[in-house]
């Protein structure tokens, strides 16, 4: 039987832009949108890197901003602070 009374972590909202859309701020080491729609599913969808957002968005956060978007819901989320950023080349 499931505990429904768990504590989940949730994401910091910081910003809603002038189109509705919801900035978050990740959690570590997250991977996926916590998101929940109206009926209280999690959307689940995965954060991918997004590089070509508008200028609201560079506007608040930045051109050259780490900034992820939910490949369903379009959720934006910013790092995680705790984490190293993942804008630089990939060394071995």
């Amino acid at each position: 039987m499931a505990d429904t009374e768990t504590n989940v972590p949730v994401c910091e909202v910081v910003d809603t832009l002038s189109t509705g859309v919801l900035v978050k701020r990740r959690l570590a080491r997250m991977r996926a949108c916590n998101e929940r729609d109206a009926k209280g599913k999690v959307c689940a969808g995965h954060l991918k890197r997004w590089y070509f957002f508008g200028e609201e968005v560079a506007g608040k956060f930045g051109k050259d901003a780490e900034i992820y978007r939910c490949e369903n819901c379009k959720t934006l989320y910013l790092p995680n602070g705790e984490e190293t950023p993942r804008t630089g080349t990939l060394s071995y």
